[in-house]
């Protein structure tokens, strides 16, 4: 398959390992966090770790939009859904995220609420259209990949005069988290990770380009490289940054150069900058209440903005004590650290966002075996 085959050679996958182990210096720790939920299910699907010299270690990032997501943001949902005239527009892998005390917008709708899932923002406005007569909200999510649809669905709304269509934005900023695991008192507060560089993320950084790491690299003096989701852009990724790591540099490096620029999508950056604008601050599942790294509809487009038409008021809920998906989102423990993880919660009965999500680490542990070598290694 064109460019795909070619990035996952074994030959030369072999070969970055080699050089990864000659390079890494076997009197130091190298700890290297992949930010995207997509680097961490190619490293697990890919075996990567297994081709790596003990002493490089990567730790699991928050790159999942749903795991992220915390609790209170999904109570908000249910109650505003409880309402008789609203239909509540949601991505599929959004129906099972959970609520405080074992709420999700799938048990909502197993009591009767209007939900429906959509496969993009266009459809919310077919159903804005096909009823007119209803309050459609989108509940709109994701990092910088998906915000941009959102804000063209508001630009079409507003150009169709579809005044029954408005927006609950969820839509939250990734090098506004990666400062927030790096400010370091911060989170030694809540319990967080030493990291010696980032793999950073492909698709967001497809949008906003390279550029806004800079300042991170900068004022923490920790390298990244962006890179791609196959096995041999993961694999060079780490090799350079163990490279800037050996050679005491740190840079904003772009391994994923055929999809990825400096300046990013200008296009797509244009379309958010006219919708939204930054929130104060927005809670983070796992990191808490994280500075500037939320989208808010402009006072302009207020008219679409569901918080402000419904008058939704945030909520602060508590997550379920037993389950660890919060240290695991910043990287502090791992899956298997989890003692829910592959008893009570699996892909069929999940208790936490990380499980519940495909892109969360507990859902790729559990789906390419990462708990049964664990086991293995254990019982040996």
């Amino acid at each position: 398959m064109k460019y795909a085959d070619e990035f996952r050679d074994k030959t030369i996958a072999q070969g970055l390992a080699r050089a990864i182990g000659a390079e890494a210096g076997a009197r130091r720790a190298y700890r290297f966090m992949e930010f995207c939920g997509g680097h961490t299910h190619a490293i697990s699907r890919y075996g990567l770790e297994d081709l790596l010299p003990a002493n490089v270690r990567m730790i699991h990032g928050p790159g999942c939009p749903v795991c992220v997501l915390p609790a209170s943001r999904i109570d908000m949902a249910i109650r505003l859904v409880e309402r008789p005239e609203v239909t509540l527009c949601v991505y599929g892998d959004l129906m099972r995220a959970p609520g405080s005390q074992g709420q999700s917008l799938m048990r909502a709708k197993a009591l009767g609420a209007d939900i429906r899932m959509v496969y993009s923002t266009l459809d919310a406005i077919r159903l804005a259209e096909q009823a007119p007569n209803r309050e459609v909200v989108f509940f709109a999510i994701g990092f910088e990949t998906t915000t941009p649809p959102t804000a063209v669905m508001v630009r079409i709304a507003e150009k169709k005069r579809l005044r029954g269509l408005s927006v609950f934005c969820n839509h939250v900023l990734t090098p506004s988290a990666m400062h927030s695991i790096l400010e370091n008192p911060k989170m030694r507060n809540i319990g967080g990770v030493a990291i010696d560089g980032f793999v950073g993320p492909a698709h967001v950084s497809t949008i906003i380009g390279t550029q806004p790491y800079e300042p991170l690299v900068e004022q923490f003096g920790k390298p990244i490289v962006i890179a791609g989701f196959e096995p041999l852009d993961v694999m060079q990724a780490i090799l350079m940054l163990v490279r800037q790591v050996n050679e005491g540099r740190y840079e904003v490096e772009n391994q994923y150069s055929r999809a990825v620029t400096r300046q990013g999508n200008r296009r797509a950056k244009d379309e958010v900058s006219q919708v939204f604008e930054l929130r104060e601050q927005f809670e983070w599942r796992g990191l808490g209440l994280v500075s500037n790294s939320g989208l808010m509809l402009k006072r302009v487009y207020a008219g679409f903005d569901a918080e402000a038409r419904f008058a939704m008021h945030e909520l602060r809920v508590a997550d379920n004590p037993a389950c660890e998906c919060c240290a695991i989102l910043r990287g502090a423990k791992r899956p298997v650290d989890c003692k829910l993880f592959g008893t009570v919660c699996t892909p069929e009965t999940p208790i936490g966002s990380c499980m519940v999500s495909s892109e969360g680490a507990c859902a790729a542990y559990w789906t390419y075996g990462r708990v049964r070598d664990d086991q293995v290694r254990r019982l040996s």
